[in-house]
């Protein structure tokens, strides 16, 4: 019997991965297409939503030469979160979208949290304003392109822009909806009051969807250009964190997920909705069906790859940490704040910097080394902590990223956060959890919960030892009191 085919997009910042997995799990092949980035003025990102709707057109039948295309039964995405993608009423883009990491927004977040009030965002939202959410954005189109305003007819997120292209269904997904600070997270549905805000109506906005349901099959002409069947699902999707988390089995009440990527999260999914009081977690609906939790720090395996990079001048990472010995462990005396671009997670600073704090004349290289790698370690453990205010009780993770290959930062990691740390057979990012997605809505599994308990494989754990754990939690207690004691500073060096 021929295994049922899926395809999972992950559509990236830099680059649209694609990849086909058969129903039980088993990756049969992947495809990558790159395309660049715009930064028309400092501080800012763009990219055109043509170079997407390209990759997945020219990358999936790349993705299934030699396959049975006949077995393709769905499709499913996990995509950049936060972009903004605007079409007129005959769907022609109106301009490049801005992307997550524009940082234009300045002058609308401080709007929106000083003017409207951080206490009335949360009220309708469950979140505050970041630069790089979607509410922001069309403030700031509103403001200084009151011509393209005028025009809007729909307001789309990458992956869902996407999905339109496929499928002609206006769509969007709970995950994704949560994190343009337009979206009612605790009830599902737009908010009527931040609409109201930004000016723009419900009409403009998506259909909203569970991330696991159906929205439509592929359109005729799509399915001939790709070779497939007019009958493929397409399902909603989900964010790129969400949709990642569901690669890693990191659903129900309780999971949680690190990633140790370029910029780093802290996913915890939870069966109940829940805000902490100062916003500085994101409370967003899961791909579950249920809510999560997550942190977001902007730089982590970053400042590792910085001081490798641009400060040793190195590409020996593995070698720099031999040294760093197990005795050293909770026992170094050096601090590094990891604020290199400014953090989000949890003090929302944007004029943070990255710090070395408490060097002496026998400051060796591999202090410093060892203190980025608990610096970053410390930064997780700060969200982690305002979590565990909420009652949630983290006893293990999940753990992916490049940073994660580092047996030695992982062992740092599992010490300073006191859990243990599970590593997975297969990681494949929000493109794995895309197709999972796709199987549920293809009916191939009842739930994201039974698609992960089948398909995702922990094959090795890291655990804590009481005593390196023990010397970590005092440093902590000296780390935490770094930040609060250098935060009038920062804005004065900058």
């Amino acid at each position: 019997m021929i295994d049922m085919l899926f395809i999972g997009i992950d559509l990236g910042t830099s680059a649209t991965k694609l990849l086909l997995m058969d129903e039980n799990g088993n990756i049969l092949n992947q495809v990558s297409k790159e395309y660049p980035l715009e930064f028309p003025n400092p501080g800012w990102s763009e990219q055109h939503p043509s170079l997407w709707v390209d990759a997945v057109m020219t990358g999936i039948p790349e993705l299934l030469e030699g396959q049975d295309k006949s077995q393709v039964k769905g499709i499913g995405a996990g995509g950049q979160m936060h972009g903004l993608v605007i079409l007129d009423e005959d769907d022609n883009v109106i301009r490049p979208a801005i992307l997550w990491n524009d940082g234009r927004t300045f002058e609308e977040v401080d709007y929106l949290n000083n003017e409207i009030g951080m206490d009335k965002l949360s009220e309708y939202t469950a979140n505050i304003a970041f630069a790089g959410f979607t509410a922001p954005k069309v403030l700031w189109i509103k403001k200084n392109e009151p011509e393209n305003f005028s025009k809007i007819s729909k307001i789309m997120l990458p992956k869902d822009y996407i999905n339109y292209v496929l499928t002609g269904v206006r769509c969007t997904d709970v995950s994704d909806a949560s994190g343009m600070l337009l979206f009612d997270v605790k009830s599902k549905t737009w908010s009527k009051e931040m609409l109201d805000i930004c000016g723009i109506e419900e009409a403009q906005m998506a259909a909203i969807y569970e991330s696991y349901e159906k929205v439509g099959t592929i359109l005729p002409d799509i399915a001939e250009k790709l070779g497939l069947s007019s009958d493929v699902v397409v399902a909603a999707g989900a964010g790129d964190n969400a949709a990642a988390a569901v690669g890693t089995g990191t659903v129900g009440d309780g999971a949680c997920n690190i990633s140790l990527g370029t910029s780093g999260t802290i996913f915890i999914s939870s069966k109940e909705f829940g805000v902490d009081n100062n916003n500085a977690l994101h409370s967003f609906a899961h791909a579950d069906g249920n809510y999560h939790l997550m942190g977001c720090m902007l730089s982590a395996a970053s400042c590792n790859k910085w001081l490798m990079d641009e400060i040793y001048k190195t590409s020996d990472y593995a070698g720099e940490q031999v040294d760093i010995t197990e005795d050293k462990l909770g026992n170094n005396h050096v601090f590094f704040l990891p604020y290199l671009m400014g953090e989000r997670s949890p003090i929302n600073d944007t004029n943070a910097r990255g710090t070395f704090i408490g060097m002496t004349m026998d400051t060796s290289r591999e202090d410093m080394t060892q203190a980025v790698l608990e610096g970053v370690a410390f930064a997780f453990r700060d969200s982690l902590e305002v979590a565990k205010k909420l009652g949630i009780k983290i006893e293990k993770s999940k753990i992916c990223g490049g940073g994660a290959k580092s047996k030695l930062w992982s062992t740092i990691l599992s010490n300073i956060l006191d859990i243990k740390l599970e590593i997975l057979e297969s990681e494949q990012g929000p493109g794995m959890g895309g197709a999972m997605l796709a199987m549920v809505a293809c009916g191939i599994y009842e739930s994201v919960d039974e698609v992960c308990a089948k398909l995702v494989k922990v094959v090795d754990a890291i655990e804590p030892t009481e005593e390196i754990a023990s010397r970590y939690e005092k440093r902590y207690q000296q780390f935490r009191e770094i930040y609060p004691a250098l935060k009038a500073v920062f804005p004065k060096l900058n």
